[in-house]
């Protein structure tokens, strides 16, 4: 569901799949190839909200004033508020990253972490806890980011395809 508000209107671009059981309000860019799953909630009521190139958002989460690079993972039941996850990053499931928080590109943000109101997390870090402490990512860690993006740009390809949850 898309909704306008204040005169603003979620801009959706054509090759980007998002469940017809999303809710889209406001100031809110979905770019090319990106995926919104069902029952997530992307609110640009006070700051737009971006969702970049091959970008995907899991079931059950929350975007409200977050950016959002090209290629980023946002796992299952995540809340990113007014915050950044730069390029070719993933947010674990059940994370939350807090206002004016950064995560920068080529991080992994380890499921239940809580990255803390204006804290950065430096570029090829993994923050892992709650308060999230971080070091750097392993070989493994890099590639197991590259493979979920893949598999979600190819996901919602397919679905986009197919029509469902459209």
């Amino acid at each position: 569901m898309q909704k306008p508000l204040d005169e603003q209107t979620p801009a959706v671009a054509d090759s980007a799949f998002v469940s017809e059981m999303s809710y889209l309000i406001g100031d809110v860019v979905v770019s090319e190839d990106a995926s919104l799953w069902p029952f997530t909630c992307l609110r640009g009521d006070g700051g737009t909200t971006v969702v970049g190139t091959e970008t995907n958002v899991q079931e059950f989460t929350m975007l409200h004033g977050a950016v959002l690079g090209d290629e980023v993972t946002v796992g299952h039941n995540v809340v990113v508020d007014y915050a950044t996850v730069e390029d070719h990053s993933l947010v674990g499931m059940q994370s939350a990253v807090l206002r004016g928080a950064t995560v920068e590109s080529n991080c992994l943000v380890a499921a239940g972490a809580v990255v803390l109101q204006g804290q950065t997390i430096p570029e090829g870090h993994l923050a892992y806890g709650a308060p999230a402490q971080t070091k750097p990512l392993t070989d493994d860690q890099r590639d197991e980011i590259a493979r979920v993006h893949e598999h979600y740009v190819e996901l919602g390809q397919r679905y986009k395809e197919t029509g469902q949850f459209e």
